[in-house]
């Protein structure tokens, strides 16, 4: 049988391998991964503007690498992707330090030292791969010239490594200015806060990371511990399946957030695109987002407002990398075929509570009647063949003390019920809904006080004149019913003197 070498071309190969997809920000993680493989405590980047010429730089405290191993690293596929590796370990193709570099920038640097042995540097230029020999893949020795100040910070230390980006096309384009690379720097501490959140979180963290000198804080995508939220499941394992650990978590109704909660919980995509599973390996999110093809009924579950509070913690060893198929973006996933049923039940379920929660604003039931509970809701969900209805509720006080007062007018209120009820724009409120990406606003969140004490009077009195109720119970059910349980000192003011003689 006759075999021919074929290698490839590498201006071409490297060209290609430009185009993988990273940001700015993913190609980071990537490096800080590098950084966290090689024991670093300390992890700093920075971002220099002088236009064309801008630069950023990776600087960590790891134990470095001598010769040897850097040229190792610098070498396209230096890891058999299907080899075993240390169980800590965040990488996988052995490809990382190099596509992630090449997708923002032309030249490449690194400069490593080991404790007690001098510093090494190579890179990679590809403005220069011809002048290698035919077919030939060149590494240089040595800072670009000019570039010796970018690593110098290197001989300043005991151990560690510096990994430069410069002559970055991909990110200083036609019309970039230096407020762009500022906003740029925001943009990447925001999915770093997200991506490392739990290596740096809380009193056992295992790093520090910071960006232009600025501490990174972590952005915690499941509210731990916030005593709004309506589920915060126990630590669950799935059958067959060794190391991987499933937690789900319904987060709190916009309703009992304050403004500061509300928005830093949305996340760097918003509230509609962060729900759903967030996949870590070594503690370190890989997906972050996404209903990992699954669904119901033959039809897949997509992001959607009345799942977004919805998130469920995923853990899975970096042995499984291959059978969940980890892509070298570590950015997509897909669970395996055996474990789906138990993924597809566990979603199903924290969907059911987040959509009860987003639904009925925080309270994870209607309100109780009786005395002691709260009024029914306004609105009653009518499910039929044809589909879902929305009717006006005639059991609510209000809406039963006026017809039993309207005499002649009963048929034309009841009739203008009937008129809103089938009047309402459920499709222009899902439109401005995606459009605003936002829940529209209820629940008096945007009126004044006195715009409230009028309905709240009008309830106030229903309850006493027409359900009987003595005024301190009426007071008590109104504290129990959404959303004048927000307002406890207009209840408190409400007396006999609301109520007029009849």
């Amino acid at each position: 049988m006759t075999v021919r070498n074929a290698p490839p071309h590498p201006e071409a190969m490297l060209e290609s391998l430009r185009g993988l997809g990273y940001t700015t920000a993913t190609a980071l993680a990537d490096i800080i991964d590098n950084s966290i493989g090689a024991d670093a405590t300390e992890v700093d980047v920075q971002f220099h503007w002088d236009g064309p010429n801008s630069w950023i730089r990776v600087v960590d405290n790891g134990t470095g690498m001598n010769d040897a191993e850097l040229e190792t690293a610098m070498r396209l596929g230096a890891k058999d992707p299907r080899a075993g590796r240390h169980a800590t370990d965040l990488g996988r193709f052995g490809m990382g330090l190099k596509t992630a570099s090449f997708s923002q920038a032309r030249r490449l640097t690194v400069a490593s030292r080991r404790a007690d042995q001098g510093t090494v540097c190579l890179r990679w230029d590809l403005d220069r791969l011809a002048e290698g020999i035919a077919g030939g893949w060149p590494l240089f020795e040595g800072p670009h010239p000019g570039s010796e100040g970018v690593v110098f910070p290197v001989e300043a230390m005991s151990h560690g490594t510096i990994v430069v980006w410069e002559c970055m096309d991909r990110v200083v384009t036609q019309g970039f200015v230096a407020q762009d690379m500022i906003d740029l720097a925001d943009a990447v501490e925001r999915h770093l806060a997200m991506t490392f959140h739990r290596l740096f979180d809380g009193s056992g963290s295992l790093l520090v990371l910071r960006i232009n000198g600025r501490k990174v804080q972590p952005w915690d995508p499941f509210m731990l511990g916030h005593p709004g939220k309506a589920m915060e499941s126990t630590e669950m394992r799935l059958l067959n399946a060794t190391g991987l650990n499933v937690q789900a978590h319904v987060l709190p109704h916009r309703d009992m957030l304050s403004a500061l909660e509300l928005e830093r919980a949305a996340g760097p995509a918003g509230w509609t695109s962060q729900q759903g599973f967030y996949i870590y390996r070594n503690r370190r999110l890989l997906v972050a987002g996404g209903w990992l093809g699954l669904g119901e009924r033959g039809r897949l579950w997509t992001r959607d407002e009345a799942h977004r509070l919805a998130r469920i913690r995923l853990d899975i060893p970096n042995s499984a990398d291959a059978e969940w198929k980890i892509n070298i973006l570590k950015s997509t996933a897909s669970p395996p075929l055996r474990l789906r049923s138990q993924l597809q039940r566990i979603a199903s379920d924290t969907r059911d509570r987040a959509r009860t929660v987003f639904a009925h604003r925080g309270r994870l039931l209607p309100s109780a009647g009786g005395k002691a509970g709260g009024m029914p809701d306004l609105w009653d969900a009518v499910k039929t063949r044809k589909g879902t209805s929305y009717r006006i509720s005639r059991e609510h006080d209000l809406v039963a003390s006026l017809l039993d007062r309207a005499g002649p007018l009963k048929p034309d209120m009841l009739a203008l019920l009937r008129l809103v009820e089938e009047s309402v724009p459920v499709q222009r409120i899902w439109l401005d809904t995606a459009e605003d990406r936002d829940t529209p606003s209820t629940g008096f969140t945007a009126a004044k006080e006195d715009d409230v004490r009028q309905p709240l009077s009008a309830l106030f009195r229903a309850l006493v004149i027409h359900s009987g109720l003595t005024e301190e119970e009426a007071r008590e059910r109104l504290l129990r019913t959404h959303p004048f349980e927000r307002y406890p000192a207009l209840v408190a003011d409400l007396t006999l003197k609301d109520i007029p003689s009849k």
